[in-house]
């Protein structure tokens, strides 16, 4: 399956001042199958090694003498290691002591090598007091498949293509066919795994199925990474996230958890859920002004699963709901779009997500984004309602703004709004 993040690779792989590269992700987005695909299109040979519970592993960072190292991996994968023409995977680096300090020695004493590492909770791995090689690694951030990807996987390279250059009086007409494929897209979510099952079998329970077992890999990571004292909380915030979101104020309320619970209680919880890239937080904002990150409210938040698939199976709705009718866009306030369209902006490079709410809560915008250098106010809407009273009143009090609201209505502009179908997200800007 093709996946946006290969064009980064090649300019990775191309750049004169290339570093080892660190694949980071949460896991089972495709960190490991795009690198090997990587290799096997782009090297003459990939040398790939999972470092999870491999005894040959454990003790080959006794030191950082890379000719040794490489040399030892030569001969554990029986294949020479070449300057340019290898490449080196290195997967589930995380387990193996000083394998991510390693890095810093093939940067400075062997740069002719090509290095890339994966592996699942690399976040965490950074707050366990493991050496990281700050400046000597390139790091690219890998999401599931967003709606793009979805398209190209389900053979609709035409429609991409229109979408791809806004071509919205062809697609206008096709609003039923797109309107289909989001809803599926809601139900099947861009876990590569979950989507190549739905292309080539069309089985909805099997993909509920693997829904199922991926959130069951996540929580036996809880187990295995977290101490004991932190687990319970962590699961509290995960399960809590779909009834947060179905609020009609997503803001994040830790009394949902349990009565009396405080900030204090499950700020590690949340944490570890957003650096294992479980879950995104957005964060609100006071003020809409360049750089956004300077308005931050960082006690005020939401929080949004990593994959709008692995939300309907964590919230348990029956697979008819999200594929037959419009209950999915018109049931649960909303929680399945604006997981969708958070998850789609987060896949989009040079973009930081927000929201904003005024001290009172009398305005909300549900997402404010700054997009290279301009601030867009964003509406979501999960039906065609075009009322967007908020958002006329928040791009009137900030000259200069201009408002885009997400819908099921078609594409139009007006001076103050561009509407944007819903499924054409990934490209409005």
């Amino acid at each position: 399956m093709e996946r946006s993040i290969y064009s980064s690779l090649k300019k990775w792989k191309d750049s004169p001042t290339r570093k080892p590269l660190i694949l980071q992700g949460a896991r089972q987005v495709g960190k490991t199958y795009i690198l090997k695909e990587f290799g096997a299109r782009e090297y003459s040979e990939v040398v790939y090694i999972n470092c999870d519970d491999n005894n040959d592993m454990q003790n080959m960072f006794v030191d950082y003498d890379v000719d040794r190292i490489i040399r030892s991996l030569s001969a554990i994968s029986g294949i020479s290691i070449k300057p340019s023409t290898t490449l080196l995977i290195l997967d589930e680096i995380q387990e193996v002591e000083r394998g991510l300090a390693s890095l810093k020695y093939f940067c400075e004493k062997a740069p002719e090598y090509h290095v890339a590492v994966a592996g699942s909770l690399l976040g965490i791995t950074l707050h366990e007091g493991t050496s990281f090689p700050v400046g000597k690694v390139d790091m690219l951030y890998m999401y599931p498949m967003d709606f793009e990807e979805f398209l190209l996987a389900m053979g609709k390279e035409q429609l991409v293509e229109l979408l791809r250059n806004n071509s919205w009086a062809t697609l206008t007409p096709l609003r039923g066919m797109l309107t289909e494929l989001l809803r599926q897209y809601y139900f099947v979510g861009g876990m590569p795994e979950a989507v190549k099952t739905y292309v080539e079998r069309g089985d909805i329970w099997e993909v509920r199925s693997i829904h199922s077992k991926i959130i069951d890999a996540y929580r036996n990571d809880m187990s295995k990474h977290v101490p004991k004292q932190q687990v319970q909380r962590i699961n509290m915030v995960w399960n809590s996230i779909p009834s947060q979101l179905a609020r009609d104020n997503k803001k994040f309320i830790y009394g949902a958890l349990r009565k009396g619970a405080r900030a204090n209680d499950f700020e590690i919880a949340i944490q570890w859920l957003v650096d294992s890239g479980l879950v995104h937080k957005v964060h609100r904002i006071s003020k809409p002004v360049v750089p956004l990150k300077f308005y931050e409210d960082m006690a005020s938040f939401k929080l949004f699963l990593l994959d709008c698939g692995l939300l309907g199976a964590l919230s348990e709705t029956p697979p008819e709901q999200i594929l037959i009718g419009d209950n999915v866009f018109e049931e649960y306030k909303g929680a399945f779009t604006e997981n969708y369209v958070l998850q789609q902006l987060k896949s989009l490079s040079r973009t930081f997500v927000y929201y904003y709410s005024n001290d009172n809560s009398t305005l909300e915008i549900d997402f404010v984004v700054q997009h290279e250098a301009h601030v867009i106010p964003i509406e979501v809407k999960a039906e065609e309602n075009l009322r967007a009273k908020s958002l006329r009143q928040f791009v009137t009090d900030n000259a200069g703004l201009h408002g885009v609201r997400f819908s099921m209505s078609d594409y139009r502009e007006q001076d103050w709004l561009t509407n944007v179908p819903l499924w054409a997200v990934r490209w409005a800007f």
